[in-house]
């Protein structure tokens, strides 16, 4: 998994249960004492060691000639396929790859010290694309293939991969992504914005640098966006902002029609509509027209709650720093609400999923999503493929 989806104490937990994981290495603190400062140069040199031990000793296979892989997921029955190749850091900085949220320059200072240290990127970046008919058949054609590997991890998700070698694939796919105006990055912009910058910063210790040095691209897994699929990302608040229930109730219907559903969890089936959680009950709340907006961001239904009840009537002014609000993916499960409002919540949302489309339409626009938009599942597998600098 994804080398932040853990904190401290489960990454530990996990490394403990299987010393052979990736994320020892990803999360090298996991190797010292709960004292050890997890940002301590001793952790990133320890994270480098074990690396190249295990590149040493065989575990990790360096492909003789360049090549893409076809990389695919399945997850419940579902499955998601995209190309493993690496992203030249000139498109994100010249804008072809795009973001939609911004970065926190703690976590990208973590992952810049990881790779720069490491000399080796471990976690790939999410990047999706408009379906092109090119890298569509020839996907269609290598999965037909037999795979070089094929396993379920221990959280049941299947992780299938095909090597393309072919010359006359490899440059079809080439040209195919050379033609794509635009690529963009679906999760994991702080391991995108740290590859960059250590390009950069080595960029700057190297003058004559030619633009063809590995460290001028970084590891990337691009998914056409028919494969992807968004889910909710629900939201819980610790109280009603010193209203009563029914002050509180009054309040949202000013902006939202609201519909008494029971005790059956109310999963939103159209955009424009949410679900609440209050006082043991649910409720459907559709956003009445006056609040509905064309705009890219102030469409997006995250921003419509933001903007028209959880700003204005919980006081929730930033989401990304007040501590009365969380948030929970939609992989958790909508009785995953309903335990935080019975444990430490007081009222909690459900949402309609923000759409790929959307999600496109908000980086072309060169700007950025609400906090906690999206939620992408499965997750990319960290160490699976790594790409050295050198």
């Amino acid at each position: 998994m994804p080398y932040d989806v853990y904190n401290r104490e489960e990454a530990l937990e996990v490394v403990k249960k299987n010393p052979q994981s990736f994320l020892a290495i990803d999360r090298a603190e996991t190797q010292f004492g709960p004292d050890m400062d997890m940002y301590a140069d001793e952790v990133y040199d320890k994270a480098r060691e074990m690396m190249w031990q295990q590149i040493e000793e065989g575990s990790f296979v360096q492909d003789e000639t360049p090549c893409f892989y076809v990389y695919r997921q399945v997850m419940n029955g579902r499955s998601q396929t995209g190309i493993v190749a690496c992203a030249s850091i000139d498109d994100y900085l010249n804008k072809i790859i795009k973001k939609h949220e911004n970065t926190r320059s703690d976590k990208e200072i973590d992952r810049i010290r990881h790779v720069d240290t490491c000399n080796a990127q471990s976690g790939p970046i999410f990047l999706a694309y408009r379906a092109e008919d090119t890298l569509r058949r020839i996907i269609e054609e290598v999965v037909s293939e037999k795979p070089v590997y094929d396993f379920v991890a221990d959280d049941g998700i299947a992780h299938v991969v095909w090597v393309i070698r072919d010359e006359d694939r490899i440059c079809a796919m080439e040209k195919a992504f050379a033609g794509l105006d635009s690529i963009y990055i679906a999760d994991g912009h702080h391991r995108c914005a740290s590859a960059v910058k250590v390009g950069l910063k080595r960029r700057e210790a190297n003058p004559d640098y030619t633009g063809e040095e590995e460290y001028n691209y970084f590891l990337s897994v691009l998914f056409p966006d028919e494969e992807l699929r968004i889910m909710d990302y629900n939201r819980v608040v610790k109280d009603l902002n010193g209203l009563t229930e029914e002050e509180f109730m009054q309040k949202v219907s000013e902006k939202f029609a609201v519909k008494e559903i029971g005790c059956e969890p109310y999963i939103p089936a159209v955009k424009g509509t949410f679900g609440m959680y209050l006082g043991e009950c649910w409720y459907e709340l559709t956003a009445k027209d006056e609040i509905l907006s064309e705009d890219a961001v102030d469409g997006l239904d995250v921003s419509i709650l933001q903007n028209h009840l959880l700003k204005p009537v919980l006081g929730i002014e930033d989401p990304k720093t007040d501590k009365r609000i969380d948030f929970i993916g939609g992989i958790r499960g909508l009785k995953e609400l309903e335990r935080r409002v019975s444990l430490d919540m007081k009222v909690a949302f459900s949402m309609y999923p923000t759409s790929i489309e959307e999600l496109f339409a908000v980086a072309d626009d060169h700007r950025l999503m609400p906090p906690k938009s999206t939620w992408f599942e499965p997750k990319l597998r960290s160490g699976l493929f790594l790409h050295g600098l050198e």
